[in-house]
């Protein structure tokens, strides 16, 4: 599976959360994200992990993972500062 996933109007999704229900680290996560890429005009996306054995393989003990550009960038918490310096410069 790709980290850089494009959305339906062909524009490449700059950050990635790796996610599963029920992880309260991912909800705070994904409104961290989604505040912060509002802010700066960034699309993003979430993926969840338990649809998929070899994600929940890799990631399972690290969610949520976030991706920048298709690098991972953070797990377990996402730090708004150092998310906003990844995307700005």
């Amino acid at each position: 599976m790709s980290t850089d996933p494009t959305s339906g109007t062909g524009t490449t999704t700059r950050v990635v959360v790796y996610s599963k229900p029920g992880c309260h680290l991912c909800e705070d996560a994904v409104a961290l994200v989604d505040r912060v890429c509002a802010e700066l005009g960034v699309t993003w996306s979430e993926v969840d992990i338990s649809t998929d054995a070899e994600l929940m393989r890799e990631y399972g003990e690290q969610i949520p993972v976030t991706f920048v550009d298709g690098r991972q960038h953070d797990f377990w918490r996402v730090d708004p500062e150092r998310l906003r310096t990844a995307l700005t410069a």
